[in-house]
């Protein structure tokens, strides 16, 4: 049984890294097919409310599906050098995908919410042509379902190690 919670915890968190990745495409998509005269780094825009609607859900995804994996995993902390020293590999997996899925998830939402923004106003703006941040984000989006998964699946396992762990001593000490 817990095995197919583990894989539906698994597949709903990639389901949602997926569709807000997805989201975050169909946002550019929808930016580009709005009025653009670009001349260097100068560009001038009308803004497109679908992109700045697709942009915000997708953001609103990839953050649920952050706190969904962390909510979820745990907390793998490793805190002191001996801690360090006596971590099992899992949990030294979790800690690092931990880590590194937080820099991806504020890299992620930073682009998602830029490019978000820069449609939310109802008239055309000129300025510094912005590299195409809804796609960027949207493309952070399937990396972050890499790292959680990662993270989810070595914080259960590690979790699981230490209970096995604390079993056997407390075993051990009835005997």
């Amino acid at each position: 049984m817990a095995r197919v919670e583990g894989a539906t915890i698994c597949l709903l968190i990639v389901a949602m890294d997926v569709v807000a990745g997805v989201l975050g495409i169909k946002a550019e998509e929808a930016e580009s097919k709005g009025k653009h005269l670009r001349l260097f780094f100068l560009e001038c825009k009308e803004h497109v409310h679908q992109a700045y609607k697709l942009g915000l859900a997708a953001t609103a995804l990839l953050a649920l599906s952050h706190a969904f994996a962390n909510v979820l995993g745990g907390c793998p902390c490793v805190c002191s050098r001996d801690e360090f020293r006596r971590s099992s590999p899992n949990k030294l997996m979790a800690a690092a995908a931990l880590l590194l899925s937080w820099i991806v998830v504020i890299v992620g939402l930073t682009m998602l919410i830029m490019g978000a923004v820069s449609n939310s106003e109802s008239r055309a703006t000129c300025g510094l042509a912005h590299p195409r941040f809804l796609f960027l984000g949207g493309i952070i989006c399937f990396v972050h379902a890499l790292f959680c998964i990662v993270y989810y699946v070595s914080a259960i396992a590690s979790w699981k190690e230490g209970k096995a762990h604390r079993d056997t001593r407390s075993q051990g000490s009835h005997a």
